[in-house]
């Protein structure tokens, strides 16, 4: 029950999954078009069964994969079941967003609410009750100790300790233990006669302080068993970057990282970016015509003000917003030094004197930002992201884990954005809220602060 066979079940309890939501889906609409009647003679007849299909395509396959995402499928055994619901409620949310994004721009219709109601109760009960199933069947076959692979542990006596300390109540369910060979102080003859002795199917390897001369020798012998050996790949300790496996020219890579890797959820954001932009574009419009017309009566100079900002990793791009200050902005900044009221590379001081009073009230709405939305759309810029500096603040940042924040695309609101903006002068502060974004970062993460940053705006939190 590790790696691949894991994940080949989880694959199948997705289809299970899959396939009890769409029969919920069909029970739905058969209580309430066949057995709602009978007691209810006077109610409304509902559509058949096919206007509802596409409905059945949006849930039914999608709904396990946003599960997935919020860790539903994950440590089963010890989970409660007041947590199951919220990450049952969260993927609802989810699917219903999906949903009503098809209803409002596909033009396709829910023909009965009393449907959706039937079917999203017996299909949260259903995933329950199959999750309760499962997890007894999982206490059941621990314990009875039926179905266990037969694995030797290999490698140095603490480091044997610390791995099966850390080894989970799903992962003692999968395998025994049937040796222990502590290959710094016992030849490699060893762990072949133990190979013979237990006929075990693998090896697992805890060698944080093993010499790989060692470790060589040891698969070496397991290769030449036909033994898999699986090494952990914790020889290498890190306080941020999570270990994972990728392939290049053939080559197997430990690869370590600290941002979010690819994933369904980072094609999601993606497309919402380029699809909330445009449509938030369009909405705004009537802004831009505002702002436009009061910019040139209050101002003279050009409509937009366009500078140099640091991107993703550092790369510099054009980013585009409303004129707010006077032309000679940028040469005054250096008498205004002495003023600064946030530490470090970053220049902002309330009541800015360069601003003229229409920007002022452009920045205090937020809508000197809406231009943004073109970066978004260009790919320079996501709609949720580290706010992107000036590329010569980026210059004068002096800690070098301060720039991790350009390991994401910036972006157009934040977490820095919904909890305060301005009222924020330690610039370790903000730095803190965005390596906090980049280390918890979830598809749900941005849609909270999508939903955050429009009261956010609204009440001009922090904004100057």
């Amino acid at each position: 029950m590790l790696g691949r066979k894991q994940e080949i079940n989880l694959q199948l309890t997705e289809l299970l999954d899959s396939a009890l939501l769409a029969f919920c889906l069909w029970f739905g609409h058969f209580l309430r078009s066949e057995v709602v009647p009978v007691f209810m003679p006077e109610v409304e007849q509902i559509p058949p069964l096919e206007k509802f299909y596409w409905v059945i395509a949006v849930v039914a396959p999608f709904m396990p994969i946003v599960l997935e995402s919020r860790g539903f499928y994950s440590n089963i055994h010890h989970k409660t079941v007041g947590r199951s619901v919220w990450q049952l409620v969260e993927g609802l949310v989810i699917i219903g967003v999906a949903v009503a994004f098809c209803v409002v721009f596909f033009k396709w219709s829910v023909e009965s609410r009393a449907v959706v109601v039937f079917s999203v109760t017996l299909g949260a009960l259903s995933l329950l009750l199959r999750e309760s199933w499962q997890r007894e069947a999982l206490r059941r076959r621990m314990a009875s100790g039926k179905g266990r692979e037969r694995v030797i542990i290999a490698g140095e006596k603490e480091d044997m300790a610390a791995f099966l300390a850390g080894m989970g109540a799903e992962q003692w369910a999968g395998i025994d233990v049937f040796d222990q060979i502590d290959i710094m102080r016992r030849p490699v003859s060893d762990l072949v006669a133990a190979l013979h002795e237990h006929s075990v199917s693998r090896v697992l390897f805890a060698a944080q302080h093993v010499h790989f001369s060692k470790i060589e020798e040891a698969v070496q012998a397991c290769e030449t068993e036909g033994v898999e050996a699986w090494i952990a790949a914790d020889f290498f300790q890190t306080a941020i970057a999570r270990p994972t496996f990728d392939m290049l020219g053939g080559r197997l890579m430990l690869v370590f990282h600290t941002t979010p890797q690819a994933s369904w959820e980072l094609l999601c954001k993606a497309v919402v970016d380029r699809v909330g932009a445009f449509v938030l574009l369009l909405l705004s419009l009537p802004f831009w015509f505002v702002a436009m017309a009061g910019i040139r009566l209050s101002s003279r100079g050009p409509v937009f003000f366009r500078q140099e900002r640091a991107g993703h990793y550092g790369k510099p791009f054009i980013m585009w917003k409303f004129r707010t200050m006077h032309l000679d902005a940028e040469s005054r900044r250096s008498e205004l030094e002495a003023h600064n009221e946030m530490d470090g590379p970053v220049f902002k001081i309330t009541n800015d004197p360069r601003i003229f009073a229409f920007g002022r009230w452009l920045r205090r709405t937020s809508i000197d930002e809406l231009p943004q939305l073109i970066n978004v759309l260009r790919g320079d810029m996501s709609l949720v992201g580290p706010r992107p500096l000036p590329v010569y603040e980026i210059q004068r940042i002096e800690k070098h884990a301060q720039r991790r924040r350009l390991s994401v695309k910036p972006g157009l609101t934040c977490l820095w954005q919904v909890t305060g903006r301005n009222g924020i002068k330690n610039f370790e502060e903000w730095v803190a809220l965005d390596l906090k974004y980049i280390d918890n970062w979830s598809f749900w993460l941005d849609l909270k602060i999508l939903a955050q940053t429009l009261p956010a705006v609204i009440r001009g939190s922090g904004a100057s």
